[in-house]
């Protein structure tokens, strides 16, 4: 085969060429210190690469930014729990003070201060936020706990409960009896004589009541209903307990007396938001008890239907806590959480956050959990006790001082009599103080269990995530390592390499430029 000068000269073009890639690809290496630039350079690199950088990219998200908005989320959460357990914790201090029979009257006005100041501050700290969002709403992040000003807005709620929600409490009856005119409570020193009290007609009564969890309720008549079972589609069956008398705080005779008379009667009292049970009522609501081979309904539930419109700051917002409808001009009717009246356990609005590939972590606290309606309550029945306990007390020192300065011996006799009847009233309603404080005491440590055990899981979830951080930041770290390995080069290596191709294709030129000078007339 005869070799001709063009032969050589396209063969040494080629090689030149083929040697200027190489150059190229190297010095490419060189600039971006990476092995492929586009796929076609190492089909095994690039997808092996496509795959790390999506490990990479997602542990990132998981590390960088998930884990911590979830540990803020949580620390935030664990913040207000504390202090809600400080509050809990000095309502049990005062309850033991308040326990002292031995108080002065100034030692009551403090206490009477302080448990105020405290009912304040602990629905207050239900309404903490993170980044806007509410921590303790569950779902509706957008919406507080307690409403932040007095509004109306009309709500129907349906509250759930068993018996255990039934307490008895002591009724101190300090009205007139056998056709007298009167009571007590009202008496002062201008009126003592038209009050025909006598220290007989002053009593101690056991009553039994429900509190529902609002005061300053509509006047409408609740529905109390108790849930019995299924029928044979599946629907809860539950039968009414009878009608409900209204009877208001003001009335005489009130709603405590009326149902100690009444054992078939249920009395309402829309100004207190309490429902006050005659004994026939009492047993037959305390028989209720949930049978363990119907594990789909409770048996021992009762459900109660009222209605509230007037609300004032502070207030708890019912979709937090119950069944119920929200009906105002703007957005017409809202029913919120109506799943649970099918009587089936409802899942909680539970937070979780992605911290890990496919795990997940809990993050929110539920103001149901830990933020009970009735603590406020039971705050509100220990101010009322101790309001009325003071103004006996006024009232007491008024006749006294009344007693000393009166010279009349029919008046004296009047006054005698009033006084024995007011210092009667005033020893029971402080027997009455006395046991509600005992009474508070282990009702709070309840609360601030509950307030702990939220704290503990707080915790736990927390420590959880240090947890899922620390092997996180280690993944990140291995994916990257790989990362690197797989898409990084060797600089060294490309640098050797970029200066051996450069000396290649410098001398291919120069051979290309002597063979180049070479033409058949030099064999010739």
């Amino acid at each position: 085969m005869r070799i001709t000068n063009k032969i050589m000269q396209n063969n040494n073009l080629t090689n030149i060429n083929h040697n200027k890639i190489i150059q190229d690809r190297l010095s490419t290496q060189m600039s971006t210190q990476k092995k492929v630039s586009k796929p076609s350079d190492d089909p095994v690199v690039a997808i092996r690469a496509l795959r790390l950088r999506t490990n990479v990219t997602e542990a990132t998200q998981y590390y960088s930014k998930n884990i911590p908005d979830a540990n803020s989320w949580l620390d935030v959460t664990e913040g207000a729990l504390q202090n809600l357990s400080k509050v809990l914790t000095s309502m049990i201090s005062q309850c033991t003070k308040g326990a002292n029979g031995d108080l002065t009257s100034a030692d009551r006005e403090i206490i009477l201060e302080q448990l105020k100041a405290l009912r304040d501050e602990i629905y207050s700290t239900a309404d903490v936020d993170y980044a806007g969002r509410y921590v303790f709403a569950g779902y509706r992040t957008d919406t507080s706990i307690s409403f932040p000003a007095k509004q109306q807005k009309h709500y129907e709620i349906t509250q759930q409960m068993d018996n255990d929600a039934i307490d008895s409490v002591t009724y101190v009856k300090t009205t007139s009896g056998n056709g007298g005119a009167g009571d007590v409570r009202d008496m002062d020193v201008t009126n003592y004589e038209g009050i025909t009290v006598t220290e007989d007609d002053i009593e101690a009564v056991e009553v039994h009541r429900i509190r529902l969890a609002y005061k300053n309720l509509d006047g409408e008549a609740p529905t109390i209903s108790h849930v019995t079972g299924r029928d044979a589609d599946g629907n809860l069956i539950t039968e009414d307990l009878g009608p409900t008398t209204i009877v208001h705080s003001y009335d005489t005779p009130n709603a405590y007396e009326l149902a100690a008379n009444d054992p078939d009667g249920i009395y309402f009292v829309p100004e207190t938001g309490e429902l006050i049970l005659g004994d026939n009522v009492y047993n037959q609501m305390m028989s209720y008890k949930d049978q363990a081979s119907t594990s789909s309904v409770n048996e021992s539930e009762i459900r109660i239907t009222y209605e509230k419109t007037n609300w004032e700051k502070g207030d708890l917002r019912p979709e937090h806590y119950y069944a119920c409808s929200a009906t105002d001009d703007i957005n017409g009717t809202i029913d919120y959480n109506q799943d649970y009246l099918e009587g089936i356990d409802v899942a909680k609005q539970v937070i979780e956050y992605d911290v890990g590939f496919n795990q997940k972590i809990r993050v929110n606290t539920t103001a149901d959990e830990c933020f009970d309606p009735n603590i406020g309550r039971e705050v509100d029945d220990l101010i009322n006790a101790l309001e009325d306990l003071q103004s006996l007390e006024k009232i007491v020192n008024g006749l006294e001082g009344l007693l000393e300065n009166e010279t009349d011996e029919g008046k004296i006799a009047t006054l005698e009599s009033r006084l024995k009847a007011a210092n009667k009233s005033l020893t029971l309603v402080k027997d009455k103080v006395q046991k509600m404080f005992e009474r508070g005491i282990t009702v709070f440590q309840g609360y601030l269990d509950d307030a702990n055990l939220a704290i503990t899981n707080c915790g736990t979830r927390s420590s959880k995530l240090e947890l899922i951080e620390n092997r996180m930041m280690n993944q990140k770290t291995t994916y990257e390592t790989l990362q690197s390995e797989n898409e990084d080069v060797d600089i060294t290596e490309v640098a050797i390499n970029l200066n051996s191709a450069e000396l290649t294709y410098e001398a291919s030129l120069m051979a290309t430029g002597k063979v180049m000078q070479t033409s058949l007339l030099n064999f010739i």
